[in-house]
């Protein structure tokens, strides 16, 4: 819901920008730093709840692989962006992995699910996952103590010694305990910096643009929004409640397994 109790979808509705001039972006938090949970906007349904992923009928947790412990940072998504499948990135040579653009948010704040938060931008690690061009945005929270001495990617290196690196583990080998092999990465593993982010943040924003005005085939993509006024695809608030209330009522959360919690070793290749 918004500021007004009105229903909207986090992924169409909730703008790109907190700040255009100052390239401050809203960041919808889908994943609390610590946390394991594999939560995420589903672009697929109508206004796109956050939902946990569920893979061969079960809820989806990421694996502890030591020395981590869940996510390393809040984790979420910019809105209105969206990397396009059938658009192949001209610098990584592969195309976009059909979701919103990720957000690793590096302040000391553990944020709470489904929150969202004003972010600056600090440069972008561009994963290769299953083939699929799925760029990291590294940003953090402008109400972050320390956030004014945070400008570009290298202030990362210099006030975190060792996060940036522990990205890149964490990224490489997080599906090796499901049997996957370890990811891959454009740039021989170098983060682009600021500047470079801020662009592709921009240009899958242009993507969404075309995707939500309908001119560019989203295949299985909910498009339902309520703020896109000239988008094919709005519709009122009777429409969006009615959505709604048509989903099946909230039960208690099921416990978390205990294996969750299982730490995973294993020698890097």
């Amino acid at each position: 819901e918004d500021a007004a109790g009105r229903y909207i979808s986090p992924f169409h509705d909730i703008p790109i920008y907190a700040d255009a001039g100052k390239n401050v972006f809203n960041m919808v938090v889908e994943v609390p730093r610590w946390t394991n949970a594999k939560m995420e906007i589903a672009t697929k349904e109508p206004l796109n709840p956050i939902k946990q992923d569920v893979k061969k009928g079960k809820l989806r947790y990421v694996a502890n692989v030591f020395p981590h412990k869940g996510y390393i940072w809040n984790y979420g998504a910019i809105p209105q962006t969206w990397e396009d499948p059938g658009h192949k990135d001209e610098n990584t040579g592969c195309c976009g992995d059909n979701d919103p653009i990720d957000v690793c948010e590096i302040g000391s704040k553990v944020c709470s699910r489904g929150e969202v938060i004003r972010v600056k931008v600090l440069g972008t690690l561009a994963l290769i996952d299953e083939g699929e061009t799925d760029w990291k945005i590294i940003a953090i929270n402008v109400e972050d103590p320390e956030a004014d001495s945070y400008n570009d990617i290298n202030d990362v290196r210099r006030m975190k010694p060792g996060y940036l690196e522990a990205t890149v583990d964490w990224f490489r080998r997080y599906k090796v305990p499901d049997g996957k092999p370890e990811n891959q990465f454009a740039f021989n593993e170098e983060f682009k910096d600021k500047d470079f982010a801020v662009n592709v943040i921009k240009s899958t924003h242009e993507h969404w643009k075309a995707l939500i005005a309908k001119k560019t085939d989203g295949g299985e993509i909910n498009c339902t929004n309520l703020t896109v006024s000239d988008s094919p695809f709005c519709c009122g608030q009777d429409c969006a409640k009615a959505t709604v209330d048509a989903a099946p009522p909230c039960k208690a959360a099921n416990p978390i397994p205990p294996e969750v919690d299982k730490w995973f070793y294993y020698e890097k290749n």
